[in-house]
């Protein structure tokens, strides 16, 4: 049973001070859910920041709670358009545990249910009508908190309108409840799979979120052929340390998911506590990219506020031609070292 209250949670553990004074009536609006799986790991620090709400959710009221603006880009109720060649379509609000980095506060916990046969299809119908768009993101939510028959309704509806179109299954339940990934849930997805591609778009933020069960359940799509790609979301408190990002990023790789994406955290009303200054988050991009192979290496990305989409932020080895070489660009090396390039 998931817990879903932080009373609940405080019979299970001993809160502090700053758990205990979190307001659910406060302009967060992000409501407590954790599922049994992340409440096995509870007593792991860095698991617990990312589930557990505490007062500073409530102190930060400087943002909005829809930074990417996406109300401003509905295609349809549920489908957001905002960028020409994707689409992101909401199948539900509800989540198996909230993170509280959620950027999607406005919509998550919000009580707005399934998107129900119709919806799907006139998702479907527009994607269908706008050519360009060869990518959709099944979102929320999470996905796979609709049932095994909403699913495959969901994905008969989108295959059977859009066959072309490639379908991202974006999902924390890997990591937050792996128990989902059953025999007939997996026996669904394999009678979809065919045709246009699959991708399986996972967020693990810790290592130690990497737990057997949770690397099974991607492993159950990977086997199948569809590829598992991780965003990760850097966490003030979670994974702002290199040691913690090279290692996880190696797990991943050695268990058959590429690390994509690692996000800086949105400005998302009530997440001020956990975000990274980008300066650090530059330092910490730099260090790892020493370490980790290409394959290894998440995009540092930032989805600009205003709906400004998605920039890569890196360090900039370029620094400009050298005076007197001829036109040779200098270049600094990831290493720390200098090295000129011809023209």
């Amino acid at each position: 049973m998931a817990i879903d209250s932080i009373e609940a949670l405080g019979s299970i553990m001993e809160l502090s001070d700053e758990e205990r004074a979190w307001d659910p009536e406060g302009p967060s609006t992000l409501p407590v859910l954790i599922s049994d799986h992340i409440a096995s790991l509870l007593a792991i620090p860095q698991i617990r920041r990312q589930f557990v709400p505490t007062a500073a959710e409530n102190e930060d009221t400087a943002c909005s709670l829809d930074p990417q603006e996406e109300a401003k880009h509905q295609g349809t109720g549920r489908l957001v358009h905002r960028y020409s060649r994707r689409a992101a379509f909401l199948t539900t609000d509800r989540c198996f545990a909230y993170c509280r980095h959620c950027f999607r506060r406005r919509f998550s916990g919000s009580l707005a249910g399934p998107a129900d046969e119709d919806e799907i299809r006139q998702a479907a119908e527009y994607i269908a009508s706008h050519p360009l768009i060869s990518e959709v993101l099944l979102t929320g939510g999470d996905m796979f908190t609709l049932s095994d028959s909403h699913i495959d309704m969901m994905l008969s509806v989108f295959r059977s309108v859009c066959p072309s179109v490639i379908l991202r299954l974006c999902t924390r339940a890997a990591a937050v409840c792996p128990e989902r990934f059953t025999p007939q849930l997996m026996g669904i997805i394999r009678k979809h799979k065919d045709g246009a591609p699959m991708y399986l778009m996972t967020q693990f933020n810790h290592p130690e979120e990497l737990t057997p069960d949770a690397l099974s359940a991607v492993a159950a799509f990977v086997d199948m052929g569809i590829p598992a790609m991780n965003q990760s979301v850097l966490l003030r408190g979670v994974n702002d340390d290199e040691e913690t990002l090279i290692s996880l990023c190696s797990r991943l790789l050695m268990n058959r998911i590429k690390p994509y994406y690692l996000f800086q955290g949105d400005p998302v009303r009530g997440t001020a506590h956990l975000r990274v200054d980008i300066e650090r988050g530059l330092e910490i991009e730099r260090n790892i990219r020493r370490a980790l192979s290409g394959l290894a290496m998440p995009q540092y990305t930032a989805d600009l506020p205003e709906g400004g989409g998605k920039v890569i932020l890196t360090h900039q080895y370029l620094r400009g031609k050298a005076p007197g070489t001829d036109g040779r660009y200098i270049f600094d090396t990831p290493d720390g070292g200098t090295r000129y390039y011809p023209e």
